[in-house]
């Protein structure tokens, strides 16, 4: 995960209600990304849930297709500093793809197709706080943004909403996951302006 792609800039603060702390508007979508992105089949695409025992579910991309799935419209903010107000999103609530996971632990690592990771707790995971989204706009989601399928836990910085994610492992301490590794915050509120360590 040596390539990083443009996007890293820094821009002007505005004084807006909507916006935490030291971010500015946009309202284009900025691609930030830290690999390549990589070219997901569909048929080959799995999501998956490991508890810390080893046990879990599995689902295919017909099969999560197959789920319920809700409308989201939501603000997201980047820790480079933009926030675009009012997004719109299709994906399938975390609430239901654990309703059948059985666990004992607090903390989850997503991991992405391309090797990327990041830690979340399962307290901003749960109770309708975030989704596994696969449209954004009313289209499919474009692979520069995460398509197939991307995490979305919007009242985090966005790098915790992992792009391109293929499961969750459950574990019991908040270890640090690829961007955490490298000096940025382990849980990342925009409000309280956790970037960095």
């Amino acid at each position: 995960m040596a390539v990083f792609s443009r996007g890293f800039g820094a821009r002007r603060r505005e004084s807006d209600p909507r916006l935490p702390p030291g971010q500015y508007l946009t309202e284009d979508f900025p691609v930030l990304s830290a690999g390549p992105t990589p070219d997901i089949d569909l048929a080959e695409w799995r999501f998956t849930i490991r508890t810390e025992t080893g046990s879990g579910k599995r689902w295919t991309w017909d099969e999560f297709m197959a789920l319920p799935s809700e409308e989201i419209s939501t603000d997201i903010h980047c820790v480079t500093r933009w926030t675009k107000l009012g997004t719109s999103w299709r994906g399938v609530s975390l609430d239901t793809l654990f309703a059948d996971i059985d666990t004992e632990v607090e903390y989850a690592m997503a991991h992405s197709y391309g090797g990327y990771t990041t830690n979340v707790p399962l307290e901003d995971l749960l109770d309708g706080k975030a989704w596994i989204a696969y449209e954004f706009d009313g289209e499919p989601l474009d692979p520069e943004h995460g398509g197939p399928a991307r995490l979305l836990v919007p009242h985090l910085y966005f790098w915790k909403s992992a792009k391109w994610v293929r499961g969750l492992s459950l574990q019991p301490h908040d270890d640090p996951g690829f961007w955490e590794q490298n000096g940025y915050h382990l849980h990342g509120d925009p409000w309280t302006e956790e970037r960095y360590w």
